[in-house]
């Protein structure tokens, strides 16, 4: 294991001018001097793309196209080989290995899609991307906040109000969005909406203290301030808002306070002395009859294949592919400042891109695995993150417990669950991402909240009408986290069908005389449109995925279900621009037949598209969903009406579902857990 106290990206390459069959080799050498290519046949399809084999992508492209040094890498990743390249692949089988790039040149603005056979060394696919950008590097937020510090009217504006120090000025560069309104000017630049605030002091939070009504457009292929939008005058926020050991330490002293943390929290210690219970061959994870493969890639972060679980001697499929496909933040304040503000966490900025290096003892307790992420940065030279990926055992109370009151023959077991899990910054917010697995073959799906909300200032005559004051003259906006995970389901096989369940009351007739009778009805969703649903809390609505040809032994289709968790629904306008470009917010289930290139719901590039695509234009075919291999997408919203107890960091919030058997197994498959060992009397 290792741990690191904070993540850099570093960049110990050459200069990207350099002959590229000639970077190819130094870049190597530089990054891993003793690695040694593997034989493609011996890599497993699914195994991440290495560092050498992404510097090799690089280069092929870098000499084929013949790229300038204004061209940036916006993601180089793994091209996911066919299903039935994986399903049937054995050591010394032959595939073709890829690599999948997104390259945007910001001489000519152009933008275009590539694979790179890494086993022909050659590039097989070049597309350009026509009426959309490419997602927002991590670099350009960087560059985008010195090119707007730098613009004498944006500084000029600052003086208005009584700004002058510049290095207090913090820049956050929202994505642009799509609206009827743009001027014709904006068409095809790659642009940016900044927005920024100033710190008291180094260190203070600058969130405390909005510089509202200003807006900054930026054109990210240039660098350029296109316009600075100074709408009005308002009053900067004064109050501190501090929250790290330092400030609130030195805050403190200020107003002559000597005891600012709690003194009477008594130490936990989380001890494993055996070790894990789970075992790791590269990317590959076993665990309490659990097996999986661990990705990774830019976009969606973490990505889990080939989930399946052992019973009667075999492992039982169960998940291909499950990852969060797309996240999308509208706010609901129709101020000048907040009014344009959508975020596609996953589509716009990419949350992998983003992910926090992991340090034992904070993000995680008790015997921890980690895994490295390894990507490229927009010039082509290797970033790693390191202790990206967290995985870990965590007791979990009570798995299944019986008191015989006759003999007092008490029998329980303590459940335990494997949590594997990353965490990204996104600007102010900070997003955890967790999958749960369960011995009693349970899947879950959690996202835990936090960070600081996005702020803004308010008059001291005035009570914000779409958001909550939570400091004087400082308020938050309301706002949601819509989530979309996609799991590509294959339940003892490919081919699978989806039922809605609802729970209903019999009706009082001869056969139920007293009223008391309810069911459960099942209902097939044989079509794309048919199986676009909403929760309903108040018939217990689930949706099972089965295999029809494969039956428990008491003749139930075998399946699993997703029971909803929290949920709610967009309070956008149909006629907005946010639901027009993320229509799949709409629904809470959508189900299509597998198709490789349907990857994302909102499209594959919702950065400054109209909208309209994804999934619902995918499902206006209306193609049969009905015992086939198919895909399905669920959706789930935090609605975020801001509290003063969110301030300045806001305690974790938790979204998700649960992903349970039903009649998968012949009976619980947890009654093979052992009791554990008795360590403390119990009174």
């Amino acid at each position: 294991m290792r741990c690191i106290e904070n993540g850099t990206l570093r960049s110990p390459l050459p200069s990207p001018i350099m002959h590229p069959k000639s970077l190819l080799g130094l870049m190597t050498a530089i990054y891993n001097p003793s690695a040694e290519t593997a034989s493609p046949s011996a890599i497993h399809p699914l195994e991440p793309l290495s560092a050498d084999e992404i510097l090799q992508a690089v280069a092929i492209l870098k000499s084929e196209k013949n790229l300038g040094d204004r061209v940036r890498f916006i993601s180089i990743t793994l091209n996911e080989p066919a299903k039935d390249t994986v399903l049937h692949y054995a050591p010394g089988t032959d595939y073709e290995r890829e690599a999948f790039a997104v390259v945007l040149d910001n001489a000519t603005g152009g933008a275009y899609e590539a694979i790179v056979s890494l086993t022909q060394e050659s590039v097989t696919g070049w597309q350009p991307i026509s009426g959309a950008q490419p997602p927002i590097a991590l670099d350009e937020f960087l560059d985008c906040e010195a090119a707007v510090k730098a613009s004498p009217e944006f500084q000029a504006a600052l003086h208005r109000r009584g700004i002058t120090d510049m290095s207090l000025v913090c820049v956050d560069p929202w994505s642009a969005g799509w609206y009827k309104d743009d001027p014709a000017s904006d068409q095809g630049l790659r642009l940016s909406r900044a927005l920024c605030w100033v710190r008291s002091a180094p260190g203070d939070n600058q969130y405390a203290h909005p510089v509202d009504g200003l807006i900054v457009m930026v054109d990210l292929n240039s660098m350029t301030v296109l316009r600075v939008e100074d709408h009005e005058l308002r009053p900067v926020p004064a109050e501190p808002g501090n929250y790290t050991i330092e400030m609130i330490q030195s805050d403190a002293l200020k107003a002559g306070v000597t005891e600012v943390f709690r003194t009477d929290l008594k130490p936990i210690e989380i001890t494993q002395p055996e070790g894990p219970s789970f075992t790791v061959e590269g990317h590959q994870v076993r665990w309490q009859k659990w097996n999986f493969r661990i990705g990774f890639n830019p976009r969606e972060g973490l990505v889990l294949y080939t989930i399946g679980y052992e019973d009667q001697g075999r492992v039982r499929p169960i998940i291909y592919r499950a990852s969060l496909a797309e996240m999308t933040v509208p706010y609901g304040d129709a101020g000048i400042t907040q009014c344009r503000k959508n975020a596609f966490d996953v589509g716009e900025y990419g949350v992998g891109a983003l992910a926090n290096p992991l340090k034992l003892g904070c993000d995680c307790l008790g015997e921890i695995r980690y895994f490295d992420a390894v990507m490229a940065n927009t010039r082509g030279e290797i970033f790693e993150i390191e202790n990206a990926i967290c995985m870990h055992e965590e007791d979990f109370g009570i798995l299944w417990k019986h008191t015989d009151w006759r003999t007092n023959q008490v029998e329980v077991r303590r459940s335990r669950r494997l949590v594997v899990s990353f965490i990204a910054t996104v600007g102010n917010y900070e997003y955890g991402f967790f999958w749960y697995f369960y011995q009693d073959g349970s899947i879950q799906y959690e996202v835990k909240l936090t960070g600081i909300m996005v702020t803004a200032a308010v008059l001291g005559t005035e009570k914000p009408e779409y958001g909550t004051e939570i400091m004087p003259q400082l308020y938050a906006p309301n706002h949601q986290h819509v989530f979309c995970v996609r799991l590509d389901m294959a339940i003892d096989g490919q081919q699978n069908s989806v039922y809605e369940v609802d729970t209903e009351p019999a009706p009082l007739n001869d056969q139920n005389p007293y009223g008391n009778a309810f069911y459960a009805k099942q209902t097939l969703l044989k079509t794309e449109q048919e199986a676009q649903r909403l929760v309903d809390p108040f018939k217990a609505r689930y949706w099972k995925i089965v295999n029809p040809s494969v039956h428990n032994r008491m003749g139930y289709p075998v399946g699993y279900k997703i029971a909803p968790g929290e949920n709610g629904l967009p309070f956008a306008h149909p006629e907005s621009s946010i639901m027009q470009r993320a229509g799949y917010m709409d629904k809470h289930l959508w189900v299509t037949p597998y198709d490789s290139k349907e990857r994302f719901p909102a499209g594959d590039y919702p950065n400054q598209n109209a909208g309209g695509e994804g999934l619902p234009a995918w499902t206006q075919a209306n193609e049969s969903i009905e015992n086939t291999d198919l895909v399905v997408w669920y959706t789930f919203n935090h609605n975020h009406i801001p509290r003063c107890e969110d301030w300045p960091v806001m305690p974790v919030a938790y979204t998700g579902f649960m992903l349970k058997p039903v009649n998968f197994f012949d009976l619980n498959p947890a009654h093979d857990v052992p009791p554990s060992a008795a360590k403390h009397k119990c009174h």
